[in-house]
């Protein structure tokens, strides 16, 4: 990747700049058993979600959404499987990319509560020596700039030079990307600007795993899926390729109308603590609930994480504002909705929760190649939400 519009996108774990080099962008809740939608064709959800998979963009997508009444209705469109036409499961698990930084900072933010990390106090103190580059320090960055993204960290990116899918089978250690990252100069001085930079969140997970002893993924599920019961959430097991459980088919395309490669089963460690998880739509939105509801933080912990910094270029309008792992989405109905998305090769989600109870997960079987296809996805997700 080239220039840093696509390095700022929301829910971006990596892409090259030949598919995205013009996009810019964007205790649980009860859970009633979700409505299956009919096909009706008046419903602004589903005709919303029928336009998306009407042109070449995307093969599939399934969206679920829940009222202030707590009903939830699952709709899918177009096809889970390219090649055999079969239709996108109703019960889909999905990669959710860069959604999986708002799993990491809630652990982060737990062990600030315990005592156990300072979210102000500067990250040499959990990695000694390990962050060092051109402009960039550890001794002057802090846990909250890594979780805020004004740390001046640069991205990974450039790990995908050599292109993809080559590089679908390909395993990283987190401390390979971080290495890449520390290669380059600083974005800018710790908490003078804002840039989205993965590295934040790979050297977040390193973090939770220096103070407790154990693997971020094992932390992960112990402190947020597990509690919140979170059925069709977890983190791959290292080596496995696979998304277990019903899933459509993702896509890899470098432009819109170019031809889709199969990349389903793809080594996910490059995303790690910033991207790893699979997590079905329903799931993220009981996550996400049950994080603005408090039931996974305590109060002073929440009241930080939903303290939010100007983030620009955080949307497909330019602007934005974010949080600790999370971000603010004005809703055209009116008020707003707090949200993150996600990013990774095959899969797109946007999703957002309100405070009043409303809940919207939407899937796209294909990253968008351009700004029309990224602004026709938040119109979904905010039909989702207001219709």
């Amino acid at each position: 990747m080239t220039n840093q519009s696509s390095r700022r996108r929301l829910g971006r774990l990596t892409m090259t700049a030949v598919s995205v080099a013009a996009i810019a962008g964007l205790g649980t809740t009860a859970a009633p058993a979700a409505i299956d939608s009919a096909r009706h064709p008046d419903n602004a959800v589903q005709k919303s979600l029928d336009g998306l998979v009407a042109g070449p963009s995307f093969p599939g997508a399934i969206v679920t959404v829940r009222d202030r009444s707590g009903r939830a209705r699952t709709y899918t469109a177009g096809v889970g499987d390219l090649a055999t036409k079969a239709p996108v499961p109703r019960a889909s698990r999905v990669r959710i990319g860069s959604n999986t930084k708002t799993f990491t900072s809630v652990v982060v933010l737990q062990l600030v509560g315990e005592g156990k990390i300072g979210l102000d106090t500067a990250i040499e103190k959990y990695l000694p020596g390990m962050v060092r580059g051109d402009g960039i320090d550890g001794r002057k960055i802090t846990v909250r700039q890594l979780l805020q993204h004004t740390s001046g960290i640069p991205d990974y990116d450039e790990l995908l030079a050599a292109g993809y899918p080559e590089l679908q089978h390909t395993y990283w250690e987190p401390r390979e990307m971080v290495d890449v990252a520390l290669a380059k100069k600083a974005l800018f001085p710790p908490g003078k600007g804002w840039e989205y930079s993965n590295t934040n969140y790979i050297l977040a997970g390193l973090i939770v795993q220096k103070v407790t002893g154990r693997p971020i993924a094992e932390e992960i599920t112990r402190r947020v899926i597990e509690p919140i019961g979170l059925r069709d959430t977890y983190w791959p097991a290292v080596g496995d390729q696979r998304i277990l459980g019903p899933h459509p088919q993702g896509y890899f395309k470098t432009t819109r109308d170019g031809k889709p490669v199969n990349v389903t089963e793809m080594e996910p460690s490059l995303g790690w603590a910033a991207g790893q998880m699979i997590a079905s739509p329903g799931d993220l939105n009981r996550f996400f609930s049950a994080v603005i509801d408090g039931k996974l933080l305590k109060p002073a912990q929440l009241q930080q994480m939903l303290s939010t910094v100007p983030a620009p270029d955080l949307d497909v309008n330019g602007d934005g504002d974010y949080g600790l792992g999370i971000a603010k989405l004005p809703l055209s109905c009116g008020g707003f909705a707090w949200t993150h998305g996600g990013d990774i090769f095959g899969f797109e989600t946007r999703n957002a929760v309100t405070t009043d109870g409303r809940e919207a997960a939407l899937v796209v079987t294909a990253m968008p190649t351009t700004i029309d296809d990224a602004k026709r996805v938040a119109k979904t997700l905010d039909t989702a939400l207001c219709s």
